[in-house]
């Protein structure tokens, strides 16, 4: 049987069996924690969020994080109804209760909140956001000896004017459908063109591939614009390392000499496989092993 390997894949943690979740203002058991059937992320996808990772005792990048869910917010016209302070405060308040230090994963997320009608428009969200943080213990599965194996799927990155895909929403039913469509095919996870058919992104992260010792990325207009993306590539131009924002195709990148994805999470995941054409050896090669060690060191991990 074919073992199923995601970028996102993390080692079983018990302790994640009672953790607190933080619900607009209230720390209450995970069994606990619920919001109305009527709220506007549940019922239309209306909202956005933001992933971020403890290290140490310190949220990776926190001001980047914080400062890309106002702008997400602004996008969208959503008000919080919290400062930025106030958010991080709740971010360590979260983390205390559950007695996380480090090795852990945050997903925060702010909703238009409930509305009083089942229906659309946006005017009926009239109680205010709502906001959630769902904190877990989360230690990534090392893919560094064996890659995730990805599939090109017939699902796009949309157009700025249909859906921007910088912008960080709860509506992910296009990466959903890519995910699922890879899948089918007998990979993990999808590799997403973009409108004119050049390599973008993956369903759930950025995108790189290295050719003779030359780091390459799309050219940003089509993927999210990734807070760990933008590290690796300053981390790229600090140590002589050239990295490329440009377009490329499928038969570039199939005969790259390695490839890996960036997030949050999982920080730098090998490729091993590609449209069934294998990367390098299947693993992380000399070239992302570098970049993962530069990474680790600028995070504290």
């Amino acid at each position: 049987m074919t073992e199923h390997r995601s970028s996102h894949d993390a080692a079983h943690d018990p302790r994640n069996d009672d953790i607190l979740i933080w619900v607009n203002g209230r720390l209450v058991p995970k069994d606990q924690a619920v919001v109305s059937v009527y709220d506007s992320g549940f019922m239309m996808g209306d909202g956005i969020w933001e992933g971020l990772r403890l290290y140490n005792g310190r949220w990776a990048f926190l001001d980047l994080h914080v400062e890309r869910l106002f702008e997400g917010a602004k996008a969208i016209d959503l008000e919080i109804g919290m400062s930025a302070d106030q958010i991080v405060a709740a971010l360590e308040e979260t983390a205390r209760a559950n007695g996380m230090t480090g090795d852990a994963h945050a997903r925060l997320m702010v909703t238009r909140g409930p509305k009083v009608r089942p229906f659309q428009d946006p005017r009926l969200s009239r109680s205010g956001p709502t906001m959630v943080i769902i904190m877990e213990h989360s230690v990534p599965v090392d893919r560094m000896a064996k890659g995730i194996r990805l599939a090109t799927v017939p699902n796009v990155r949309g157009m700025p004017m249909a859906q921007d895909p910088k912008l960080n929403s709860h509506s992910k039913l296009n990466c959903i459908l890519a995910c699922i469509a890879a899948q089918k095919a007998g990979a993990d996870e999808a590799l997403m063109l973009d409108p004119q058919g050049f390599v973008s992104t993956t369903n759930g992260c950025n995108f790189f591939i290295v050719r003779k010792g030359e780091v390459w990325t799309s050219n940003g207009d089509y993927c999210m614009n990734g807070i760990t993306r933008q590290a690796v590539i300053d981390l790229c131009h600090e140590n002589g390392i050239t990295c490329r924002e440009k377009n490329f195709s499928l038969v570039e990148t199939y005969s790259a000499d390695e490839a890996f994805l960036t997030g949050t999470f999982g920080a730098q995941t090998p490729v091993a496989e590609i449209d069934g054409r294998r990367i390098g050896d299947g693993g992380a090669g000399p070239v992302t092993r570098r970049l993962r060690d530069l990474y680790k060191a600028k995070v504290g991990a």
